[in-house]
């Protein structure tokens, strides 16, 4: 089994991951003979040999054209090192596809502004093959689910000012494809490191991290350390493409390293080189069999029993905690002292958000103390998918292991609101749509994740 593995030691940005792919051996003259399939015009790539402390590797850019300037992450500075070793200049064919109002200046050239619905329909529209089609759309939901949140917005309806441009659309495909290119490896990473200090962005003047990079860890749980670099040094790009395509965050796993190749930033930093070290090569076990390609982490239980409190205050307790972003709240009925009729109260959560949620346990109910304990979870990869039903496209989740779907479940919301929208019962979309799931699943499993959700 192939592995990639991801030594994030200055963060990551998108530039940075697909300069990485390159360095590894993706040939960018293939890049771009796909990248061409999704119509895009206006850009080419420049592939430089360029040094961080001494180490070489390859920074990627995408210029545009009739702008004086290449796309830098502006999260990272222009670097000091510029002997350019490859230049590669790609005109792609006139695309039919409208890609949305230009919205000005951003950084050094205009951007044109896209919303997720555009961005994604591009994708889906092109030649590109299915699993760079999915994943790449994925990528951009879950930065558009970030932005959404963070505006109070619809998904589809977010405005990308940093991300929606040709550059970043070609770093996001761009490095599905060279993931397909080295025959999609396993990838895996190391902690998230990310640095300090302040950003602009089109929100304004954040404190580091910028606040979609936070809301995109968080929806997938990933742990977040910073370090005393005084920059940002992972991108809402770079969270993204972590959260969707690292199975797992550790230290390097056993394996027969096959080649390593080095992605590098823009900016020259203080205490280390700007770099994704990527690490290929196989797994290094004599099993037989494969081990199962769940995910895995774990979580804190949180354990109380109560027989005193009024049922209304803790219906508000679940409410209040799950909106406060714990992983899932329940009660469930049992004899207490003095055969007491209560209920064992039992929260989920996150494991440095423990002693939080006990707080809250405490403050919002008649209990005196709380039982903590660590658990190991094994979650079925997921993907969302749209299936049709006579009625109208539903979204439906599923659950794959070792390629094998093993659920195809209906979202409730999206079956009602067809529902109500053609007045039809909501068991005839949800079967429908359960049947259509199963009809139409892939032979084998999209590697696709989506946010995090209650186990």
């Amino acid at each position: 089994m192939k592995i990639l593995y991801l030594d994030l030691l200055s963060g990551l940005s998108g530039d940075m991951f697909l300069g990485g792919l390159l360095a590894l051996g993706v040939e960018l003259e293939e890049l771009e003979r796909e990248l061409a399939k999704l119509g895009l015009q206006g850009y080419h790539l420049h592939a430089h040999n360029r040094s961080a402390w001494q180490i070489r590797g390859i920074k990627l850019e995408v210029h545009l054209e009739d702008h004086s300037h290449p796309h830098e992450d502006h999260h990272h500075a222009p670097h000091e090192h510029s002997h350019a070793h490859v230049h590669s200049h790609h005109h792609p064919p006139h695309s039919s596809h409208q890609h949305g109002p230009h919205s000005g200046h951003n950084s050094d050239h205009e951007h044109e502004e896209r919303t997720f619905a555009q961005i994604r329909d591009l994708i889906e529209a092109s030649r590109l093959s299915p699993w760079v089609r999915q994943t790449a759309v994925a990528i951009f939901r879950r930065l558009a689910e970030a932005e959404g949140k963070i505006h109070g917005m619809a998904p589809e309806k977010v405005h990308f000012h940093e991300v929606g441009a040709v550059d970043s659309i070609v770093d996001i495909v761009g490095g599905c494809i060279g993931l397909e290119l080295l025959g999609r490896p396993r990838v895996l990473a190391s902690p998230v490191v990310e640095g300090r200090g302040w950003v602009e962005c089109a929100h304004g003047r954040f404190p580091v991290p910028a606040p979609a990079t936070l809301e995109i860890l968080a929806a997938r749980g990933v742990r977040l350390e910073q370090c005393e670099e005084p920059h940002e040094m992972l991108t809402p790009t770079g969270a993204a493409i972590l959260a969707e395509l690292a199975e797992q965050f550790g230290p390097l796993p056993s394996m027969k390293v096959r080649r390593v190749g080095y992605g590098l930033g823009t900016r020259s930093l203080q205490t280390r080189p700007n770099c994704v070290r990527m690490i290929l090569g196989e797994a290094a076990s004599t099993k037989p069999e494969a081990p199962a390609d769940w995910e895995m982490d774990q979580v804190a239980v949180l354990e109380t029993n109560v027989d005193d409190l009024n049922p209304e205050i803790l219906g508000h307790f679940v409410e209040k905690a799950l909106n406060q972003g714990a992983l899932d709240v329940f009660y469930t009925p049992v004899t207490m002292k003095k055969n007491r009729p209560g209920v064992l109260l039992t929260l989920l959560c996150p494991p440095d958000e423990a002693d939080a949620f006990m707080a809250l346990i405490m403050r919002e109910t008649s209990a005196f103390g709380v039982r903590c304990h660590l658990a190991s979870r094994r979650k079925l990869r997921r993907n969302f998918a749209e299936v049709e039903t006579p009625w109208g496209m539903v979204r439906v989740k599923q659950g794959w292991l070792n390629g094998e779907l093993l659920h195809n479940a209906p979202e409730y919301e999206s079956c009602r609101q067809l529902a109500e929208e053609r007045g039809v019962p909501v068991r005839q979309v949800y079967t429908s749509a359960l049947a259509a799931g199963q009809q139409g699943a892939p032979s084998r499993r999209p590697r696709k994740k989506t946010a995090r959700k209650k186990v």
